[in-house]
């Protein structure tokens, strides 16, 4: 089946449109921290702890747990399993958040212990728990999904177009939900029960793409390239010791919970930081950063076409590392010396510019150091080690603008992050050109 385009690029659109409603599910209350506090009664630290709290469960086992059961049980099963869980979760998010649930006794109960952490952001932290949990597994399938159905073929270019549509939905929930609010009389409510709905969605579409999954695994059963739906040989717990003994695997999940710290997070903060600095209105705010995933999803796609022909992965991730850290630079000094709106659209589209350039080499290079009866697992290995940063930085970025009173103090956190992953990718290019693992060389041969 994936000898046919249509086919396998079918495959991807239904995939992908699960990670974009993924995606919009995630930041829909970054355009709306200032309503949230107003109407919810939470602070910078409230907000902070709940967007955290999408990488909690991760943290501790979750994502671990999830990649044994994606190489065990497979595509289809560990799919389905995540895009119900972020189902639930958002569900029990929009719950908690809600008008409805004030008057409840659940609320006063919640209400009545940690009284500093609203009893409306406790009950929006454990929906985004568990909604976290499914879209962190969710990645992790959707990378192995892709791998499989375009092993030998345009594999960077689709993990591109994936992570482009993924982002997409960045952009569009930077629009949608501040117009949703503003609609429905500043409600913070009405955009996440939409997302909700989408995320319903996004469950069907993965729903369609698992039976065209179960019939692609029969096809290479008969063909006999496959013993069973987990890969080619049976998965033990005793292989995940070949990822923790790679010395490479270290260096890539290093580096990606660097970056992905200090981009995450900073997306949270990003519309109340431009509101602060801009002095304008949080809608305006909201739809100047929406321009951040713009250049990252067009450029994207273009990178995996000239990863899959040309290679040269180690080199875009030093540079993506190089862009990042300059531009945080410019958010904590220039920016402020100079708000002009212009100016931070700029640096924000340069920043996406960064985020085309790591995601893209990133992730098809796993392949590349990873036995693909392992694959799952180091996936969501990596994603575990990135989901330790992405749960406790918007914690300290939280507490510390809280501190502060201001971004200089956060924006010099999320550069030195940056400096770091920058000494990382030398040390990968290094270990690539000693060991020979073919980073630099193009994907298909």
């Amino acid at each position: 089946m994936n000898d046919s385009a249509a086919l396998r690029w079918t495959a991807l659109v239904l995939i992908a449109s699960m990670m974009f409603f993924a995606y919009m599910f995630v930041d829909v209350m970054s355009p709306l921290k200032s309503l949230i506090e107003e109407q919810r009664g939470w602070n910078s630290g409230a907000f902070g702890t709940y967007a955290a709290s999408e990488y909690i469960l991760n943290v501790f086992g979750f994502l671990i747990l999830a990649g044994i059961i994606l190489d065990k049980m497979g595509t289809r099963f560990t799919g389905i399993l995540s895009a119900s869980l972020m189902v639930i979760g958002a569900t029990i998010k929009y719950i908690g958040i809600s008008d409805w649930f004030a008057e409840t006794a659940m609320f006063s109960w919640l209400s009545s212990w940690w009284v500093s952490f609203p009893a409306s952001a406790k009950m929006a932290a454990f929906g985004f728990m568990i909604f976290g949990c499914g879209c962190e597994m969710a990645g992790t399938t959707v990378s192995k999904a892709i791998a499989k159905w375009f092993k030998g073929k345009e594999m960077a270019l689709a993990m591109g177009l994936e992570m482009a549509i993924a982002r997409l939905g960045v952009f569009a929930v930077m629009w949608i939900a501040p117009i949703i609010s503003k609609q429905m009389d500043g409600s913070v409510v009405a955009p996440v029960a939409f997302c909700t709905v989408l995320l319903l969605i996004g469950l069907i579409n993965f729903c369609v793409f698992s039976v065209m999954d179960k019939k692609f695994d029969a096809q290479l059963t008969t063909l006999g390239e496959l013993s069973d739906e987990g890969g080619e040989e049976e998965f033990k717990i005793s292989d995940l010791g070949k990822i923790f003994s790679s010395k490479m695997f270290w260096i890539v999940a290093l580096l990606c919970v660097l970056y992905y710290s200090a981009i995450f997070p900073f997306q949270r903060y990003a519309p109340d930081f431009l509101k602060e600095t801009l002095n304008v209105d949080v809608e305006t705010a909201a739809q100047m950063f929406s321009f951040f995933p713009i250049l990252a999803m067009c450029l994207t796609p273009f990178l995996g076409y000239f990863l899959d022909r040309i290679g040269k992965a180690a080199t875009m991730l030093f540079t993506g590392a190089i862009i990042m850290v300059a531009c945080h630079l410019c958010f904590a000094f220039v920016l402020p010396a100079m708000p002009e709106k212009w100016l931070a659209i700029a640096l924000i589209a340069v920043l996406g510019v960064s985020f085309s350039l790591v995601p893209a080499a990133l992730w098809p290079s796993v392949p590349k150091i990873i036995d693909e009866k392992v694959l799952g697992s180091a996936y969501c290995l990596i994603f575990w080690i990135q989901n330790i940063g992405l749960c406790l930085v918007p914690m300290l970025i939280g507490f510390v603008l809280e501190a502060t009173g201001g971004y200089k103090a956060p924006m010099l956190i999320f550069s030195s992050f940056g400096v770091v992953a920058f000494a990382l990718t030398i040390l990968l290019k290094v270990e690539d050109k000693k060991k020979g693992y073919g980073l630099e060389e193009p994907n298909i041969k």
